[in-house]
């Protein structure tokens, strides 16, 4: 009775239950939404205590940033999208096969390589070698798959890591399509068939898969599963034509990867014309008055020309004409102007060189030239010669010439995948998606993979993470740039934001040891008032995660969004540096296989700075519960309610202390396996550990 009174309420059919879950999770979003406004309206208003004004307003400005959090978050589901079966896959087409590796053991690339040459769908496999191992091209001859290093044109140039090895790789290929691996992602065989169907969409270009990992034990101590990610957030991005690439487990449109290549090329080169047509600009005002003093008709001629050549150059731009265009109809100019005043300064170097103690004035221009070369007195006098407008001139047009079309700087002039961060996937999925293509994220774990199994790796591999997507946020902000819905800004956008968290963390860390040790009080007013704003707000934000992570584990992952907390501060600050100072990142790629070397002590030393919080956590609880048992405190609720603010945090921080005393087991799985879960079914993961390996 209670099964049938039950499927009134929760339909069997599976359409029809996943519209139920997005309707109730919309009420609840827009629930939650209000509930946070009303709360936030009346701590702004009422309750900010100006005698702690420090932690005070550290305080609402921590709520602050977690109630934007709440939106983005809400606007990510609020179009959750569930595709259903794929469309049947595209005949005849071409498929390149990419595993990315960089010195990762020769036995696990050979896993990964078999499991993709023995994909059904026809294709051609190769392996991408950027450490350029004898073994590693051995083996790959003796399995039967390609195997592509640098070309040497890469010698002494950027190698952009990874986006560097791909793009290298397709410019050695043809296929229509790429499926993108890392070393360690094992492939199951029916990988295109179940996501090449959608590129009947000709505006697609991009398809990706969740990645699983099948060495996580189910409490998952590193919170390496994104359960809650790779399901509602990128189903809520792919609502909004959002869902990026992440690195891995995914394939891609060639031509859409080399228009983006080409438009970003010849952005490039737009920007570094009209910087230099400013300099030129700045340098020729410059020009005009040291010529003052010796200015004659032909200089003031050839100073103007090139002035108007700027100004004529820069409105070309403009109007939108070829860089080529541009840069040759300035170079011709300034030839123009130059060629009068060749024979003009010649002559004059040569009546200054007469006027020096020590040349002879017999001696023609190349005599004196060399003859003062010997002698540093004539020299000093040369060099301290009023300098010559046609230096000026030659300056300038030199300017122009640096504007490299062959961007000899580089190994190749067009770079498909971009090469502006370390996480080179969602910089290239946000250029595609401005470029007007589309993304599809395909639910069904496809390929098995390996996490890392020691705390030092991991930490190493979300640093990478965070400060990859910073860079993009500092360089091509979603928020302005060209191209981009509005849902797509905010989509892109979200995810940057997560990573400034470790900011406000600290505040909520801080906030109850202020309280309990030094009585700075940051909230004013009555606890049950406090009480009926925020717990209703807070329950509500509950039930949002509880809903959209239905049936996906998602504790593992809300620990480490908090308790990573330095982390995400040092790959702000090292990701401004990077951008704004050119200080190097120190790129490191995630190892495949357990690193030894650091005994427990070591180990917690990679995490000192939780370990001291929530020690001194501990101690404010205790120093709090003591001063209420001895009298020495009468607010009784604040006190109880901040001790439990405390267990929570020490709670959410302890996930570190799993992580230190982690010991994987040694395990194997057989290569083509077939048991492909509904889900990720480890523990752990949600939105802050959403990010995957980036590294080969």
């Amino acid at each position: 009775m209670m099964h049938r009174f039950t499927h009134i309420f929760v339909p069997l059919d599976p359409d029809l239950r996943a519209e139920l879950r997005l309707r109730l999770l919309r009420v609840l979003i827009a629930t939650n939404l209000l509930l946070g406004f009303l709360y936030l309206s009346w701590r702004y208003t009422a309750t900010i205590n100006w005698a702690a004004w420090p932690i005070a307003i550290g305080l609402v400005i921590a709520e602050t940033y977690s109630y934007i959090d709440a939106w983005l978050f809400g606007l990510t589901l609020w179009r959750l999208k569930q595709r259903g079966e794929p469309p049947p896959p595209l005949p005849n087409a071409t498929v390149d096969v990419f595993i990315t590796c960089y010195n990762e053991p020769v036995d696990l690339v050979r896993e990964t390589a078999i499991a993709a040459r023995d994909i059904r769908y026809p294709h051609r496999t190769y392996i991408l070698d950027d450490g350029n191992s004898p073994a590693m091209r051995a083996m790959a001859e003796e399995i039967g798959v390609g195997y592509i290093v640098r070309s040497e044109e890469w010698k002494g140039k950027q190698r952009h890591a990874k986006a560097g090895n791909l793009n290298n790789a397709l410019c050695q290929t043809n296929g229509e399509f790429v499926l993108v691996l890392d070393a360690d992602q094992i492939p199951f065989p029916h990988i295109l068939d179940r996501t090449l169907g959608y590129f009947a969409d000709e505006r697609v270009a991009l398809i990706q898969t969740p990645q699983w990992f099948y060495n996580v034990p189910p409490d998952d101590p590193l919170g390496s599963q994104a359960p809650l990610f790779y399901g509602p957030i990128m189903q809520g991005k792919d609502g909004w034509n959002a869902a990026f690439f992440c690195g891995s487990n995914a394939v891609l449109r060639r031509e859409a990867l080399m228009q983006i290549g080409i438009a970003n090329y010849v952005r490039d080169l737009e920007l570094r014309v009209q910087r230099a047509l400013r300099a030129a600009d700045t340098m020729l005002s410059s020009a005009i008055r040291q010529a003052q003093p010796v200015a004659n008709g032909a200089i003031q001629r050839a100073i103007d020309d090139l002035q108007t050549a700027v100004r004529t150059s820069r409105r070309m731009l403009r109007e939108g004409r070829p860089i080529q265009e541009v840069t040759w109809h300035f170079q011709q100019r300034a030839a123009a102007a130059a060629r009068p005043l060749v024979a003009e300064d010649l002559a004059r170097l040569q009546r200054e060189l007469t006027t020096i103690p020590g040349l002879d004035e017999e001696d023609d221009l190349t005599t004196s030239l060399s003859r003062s070369l010997d002698d540093e007195t004539i020299l000093h006098a040369l060099t301290i010669r009023e300098r010559s407008p046609l230096a000026a001139i030659a300056t300038v047009r030199e300017l122009l010439l640096a504007v490299d079309v062959d961007r000899a700087d580089e190994a190749q002039p067009i770079m498909p995948l971009a090469t502006i961060s370390v996480t080179e996937d969602m910089a290239t999925a946000m250029r595609l998606h401005a470029a007007g293509w589309k993304s599809v994220y395909h639910d069904e774990i496809l390929a098995r993979g390996l996490a890392p199994e020691d705390l030092r790796s991991a930490l190493q591999q979300r640093l990478r993470w965070a400060q990859g997507t910073i860079q993009v946020m500092l360089r091509e902000n979603p928020l302005t740039m060209a191209g981009l819905g509005w849902g797509q800004r905010l989509m892109y956008f979200a995810t940057m934001w997560s990573y400034l968290s470790g900011f406000f963390s600290v505040i909520y860390l801080a906030a109850p040891i202020f309280y309990l040790i030094f009585g700075m009080l940051p909230v004013r007013t009555q606890a049950e008032e406090f009480f009926w704003r925020l717990v209703p707000y807070l329950i509500t934000n509950e039930l949002v995660f509880a809903i959209a992570g239905w049936k996906r584990p998602t504790w593992r992952g809300r620990q480490y969004s908090l308790a990573l907390f330095p982390l995400w501060i040092r790959a702000v600050i090292s990701a401004i540096g990077n951008v704004y100072a050119g200080k190097p990142l120190g790129f490191v790629v995630t190892p495949k296989v357990r690193q030894e070397g650091l005994h427990l002590w070591g180990q917690l030393r990679l995490v000192r700075i939780q370990v001291i919080t929530m020690a001194l956590l501990t101690m404010a609880a205790i120093w709090g519960l003591t001063r209420l048992a001895l009298g020495l405190h009468t607010d009784g609720l604040p006190t109880l309610v901040n001790i439990f603010w405390i267990g929570y945090d020490v709670v959410m921080l302890s996930v570190v202390l799993d992580a230190a005393l982690y010991q994987p087991e040694e395990q194997e799985q057989p290569v083509g396996s077939s048991l492909i879960p509904p889900y990720p079914p480890a523990s752990g993961g949600d939105w802050k550990g959403h990010r995957h390996p980036s590294g080969g």
